[in-house]
């Protein structure tokens, strides 16, 4: 792994936007993967800038979001459909039809991940895959387990991560139970990964990701096995 720590969350952000800014750059049809929450707000503020400023280019990028909760349509504003359109995609010029991420209102939500992971393997896979970092070493919605999951997937979430939620919603009884979640397998098969992570409620699973050993009771570790994967931790 290269690790790298920022000396702040300002400085994070500009590190971890100019490597995603390096990647487009490299190859303009970039196949991108994208997290949600607010660890990446300030990475996508700092893209946005960049793209303001010409250094950028979306027209070709082909996005790949990593989860969504299951029960919540585009239009919800906890989606993480409206997250990406409010936080990053109505502000770049990127194709609606190059964004993708997975429907929390399926029919049938077991045929929405295979539908999801084969649209992956469609588009040739991930060149850089964004992560964030769950209190309890959670990627995706990937949550502790005694194996690590492989293939996008629904899985139900821990009682730590929908009281993290609980904050983005009125009622803690609307936060959603259960999410539709890439898999550590699918995570894995991304050429380059890159993790955010910064705060003193993430202290202890940056400890355990960076030092720990590898094990799904923390899901994060199995990064250290990744041939090309940064870490970019601030306090």
């Amino acid at each position: 792994m290269n690790v790298i720590k920022a000396k702040s969350v300002e400085e994070l952000n500009k590190k971890a936007a100019v490597m995603i800014a390096g990647q487009m750059l490299e190859k303009p049809d970039s196949v991108l993967g994208f997290a949600t929450g607010s660890s990446p707000l300030g990475t996508y503020a700092e893209l946005i800038r960049l793209y303001q400023e010409g250094t950028i280019d979306f027209r070709q990028v082909t996005t790949f979001n990593l989860d969504e909760y299951v029960g919540l349509g585009q239009d919800h504003p906890q989606s993480y459909h409206y997250f990406m359109k409010e936080n990053l995609f109505s502000k770049v010029n990127i194709k609606a039809e190059n964004t993708h991420i997975p429907s929390g209102v399926a029919a049938d939500a077991q045929a929405e991940c295979r539908r999801y992971e084969e649209a992956i393997g469609a588009a040739g896979g991930v060149d850089l895959q964004l992560l964030g970092l769950g209190r309890n070493g959670h990627i995706g919605f990937n949550e502790p387990d005694s194996i690590f999951g492989k293939e996008t997937s629904v899985v139900k979430l821990t009682e730590s991560t929908i009281e993290a939620n609980t904050r983005f919603f009125e009622s803690p009884r609307e936060v959603p139970k259960e999410a539709i979640s890439m898999g550590i397998g699918t995570i894995m098969k991304a050429r380059k990964i890159l993790l955010i992570a910064y705060g003193a409620d993430k202290k202890e699973a940056i400890e355990k990701l960076l030092n720990g050993e590898v094990s799904p009771q923390m899901p994060a570790s199995i990064l250290q096995l990744h041939p090309q994967t940064t870490i970019i931790y601030a306090d």
